[in-house]
């Protein structure tokens, strides 16, 4: 009998959240927190990486790209960076409300 090789289908998750910037001494990063309950559906659905990472493709807008979330133990979620490419192109700013939607790798 022969097995199915069948793709698992693509995982989805749209939600709304704010940006915001960690800044260290000398560079700064900006972010998005995910929701704790589609981070903890990410967690039980998702093959991790180093660090605990979790390969998406991200979406804000008409920008798409690829990333990776990294786990943050304060939030008990996972971060989602947002580049300054990614800013510029949709025009976003630090605190900036914005509607997002992260695809499982």
């Amino acid at each position: 009998m022969a097995r199915s090789s069948a793709a698992k289908p693509a995982v989805s998750y749209s939600f709304e959240a704010k940006l915001w910037r960690w800044r260290a001494e000398t560079a700064s990063w900006v972010f998005i927190t995910l929701p704790e309950d589609i981070a903890f559906a990410i967690r039980c659905e998702a093959e991790t990486r180093g660090w605990g990472s979790v390969k998406v493709t991200a979406a804000i807008g008409a920008t798409t790209w690829q990333t990776s979330l990294f786990p943050h133990k304060a939030s008990n979620s996972y971060l989602l960076p947002v580049k300054a490419a990614v800013r510029k192109a949709e025009d976003l700013h630090d605190d900036s409300m914005t509607s997002v939607t992260i695809t499982l790798a």
